[in-house]
């Protein structure tokens, strides 16, 4: 039975503590893979390592950046039905609507960031002729998610 596995530091690697939840197709209620029973131990490794890159990634050039989200988008777009084939079997939903709405919304947001940090906003606004409050918008931090 197939091991999913935590993408960390750019490499595939099981939970630290080696231990797997059953993943079931929810249509059938049948178990066809094992999702990582990641735990605090894991989310440590993985926040150091974002951490780690992340005084790199934001120096690299918007446009580098941008393009990297464009490719991850274009990645999705092209495998539409491998991805659609596991978001239907993951949620129990239909493929049509994985195909149609859940996908290419994945591709749609990668898109939109991309798109996004090439765009500069200021925003600033008086205080009673006392001083100028502004808004700086720069990279600050990483941010991550873990599943189920």
């Amino acid at each position: 039975m197939e091991k999913i596995k935590n993408y960390i530091n750019g490499q595939m690697v099981g939970p630290i503590s080696n231990t797997y939840i059953d993943n079931y197709d929810p249509s059938k209620g049948e178990v066809y893979s094992l999702i990582p029973d990641s735990d605090e131990q894991d989310v440590d490794v993985a926040t150091k390592a974002a951490q780690a890159a992340f005084p790199a990634w934001s120096k690299t050039p918007k446009e580098k950046r941008a393009k990297i989200l464009q490719k991850l988008a274009q990645l999705i777009e092209e495998n539409l039905d491998r991805f659609a084939e596991a978001e239907s079997r993951d949620n129990g939903k239909p493929l049509k609507l994985a195909k149609t709405v859940d996908i290419p919304r994945a591709a749609a947001n990668f898109n939109f960031y991309a798109t996004g940090v090439l765009h500069y906003a200021s925003e600033s606004h008086a205080m009673e002729d006392m001083a100028i409050n502004y808004t700086l918008r720069e990279p600050i931090g990483v941010c991550g998610c873990i599943s189920p």
